[in-house]
């Protein structure tokens, strides 16, 4: 049997392709698993700094498969929990990923697709992608993916496509804050290496992990918490040989490459 996610390191990013074409590359209980497993590995990959997730063929996600969807219908509560605690899982693990996560988008990302495409840090889409959460037109919610997309755009902004469910430009994503970058389709590739290089060169590792935590966590506290938060994690980075490296650099006038 095929895998339905490839992986491929190379100069240290991990290019982690979602492989079902013939499906869209639809959000199999399996693909999710595949996926999950390929970020485990990433993650716990020294030779890996950033992490890129695109889709074979001509649709970046659809969302559930058809298959899935059916099998909704036979579910009890705890199957249905547990599939999706599955997905929420998946998800959670790429916002709290200590490595940059990139979405390369040249297609449709739809529902479950579309959040997938969205949680990353960064995503870069061509002006073919476009872009929905469409399940309130099938009965469903978009329960996971809301908790992220209220994060990242506001409520204003989610709540008209959350509850429209109307499919969206790649221009719109962007005026959003959902898409970093608008590119060409045959140079989408290469910018999203080149992008990618440039995390991997000219900023610590350490720094970055550290940095995404503290994006994370800010946000659930009052300010008087945050900022003793933040007070802690300044005085931790301080004391970190990234830290000690990069300013011995600076004052040196050395350029540094990590």
């Amino acid at each position: 049997m095929e895998n339905l996610v490839l992986r491929t390191t190379e100069d240290r990013i991990s290019w982690l392709t979602l492989n079902r074409p013939e499906k869209r590359n639809a959000l199999s209980y399996q693909m999710v698993a595949e996926l999950k497993q390929a970020l485990k590995d990433s993650i716990s990959d020294a030779l890996v700094k950033v992490i890129v997730i695109r889709g074979n063929g001509e649709s970046f996600c659809s969302g559930a498969d058809l298959d899935s969807l059916q099998k909704l219908q036979q579910n009890t509560f705890e199957d249905n929990l547990s599939d999706s605690d599955h997905l929420k899982e998946l998800f959670q693990l790429i916002y709290e990923s200590p490595k940059p996560v990139i979405s390369m988008v040249d297609g449709p990302a739809f529902a479950g697709g579309c959040g997938l495409a969205t949680v990353c840090d960064f995503c870069f889409a061509s002006p073919l992608a476009k872009f929905a959460y469409t399940e309130v037109k099938i009965g469903f919610v978009p329960a996971i993916v809301m908790v992220f997309l209220l994060r990242k755009i506001g409520e204003q902004a989610a709540r008209k496509i959350l509850l429209t469910g109307d499919v969206f430009s790649t221009e719109e994503a962007h005026r959003m804050g959902l898409v970093t970058e608008i590119i060409e389709t045959e140079v989408l590739e290469e910018r999203v290496k080149e992008f990618a290089l440039r995390l991997c060169r000219q900023t610590s590792a350490q720094s970055l992990a550290l940095t995404k935590k503290m994006i994370s966590d800010v946000q659930q506290m009052n300010l008087t918490d945050a900022l003793a938060y933040a007070s802690r994690m300044n005085a931790i980075a301080r004391s970190s040989e990234d830290c000690k490296k990069g300013i011995q650099s600076f004052l040196n006038k050395e350029k540094l490459v990590w």
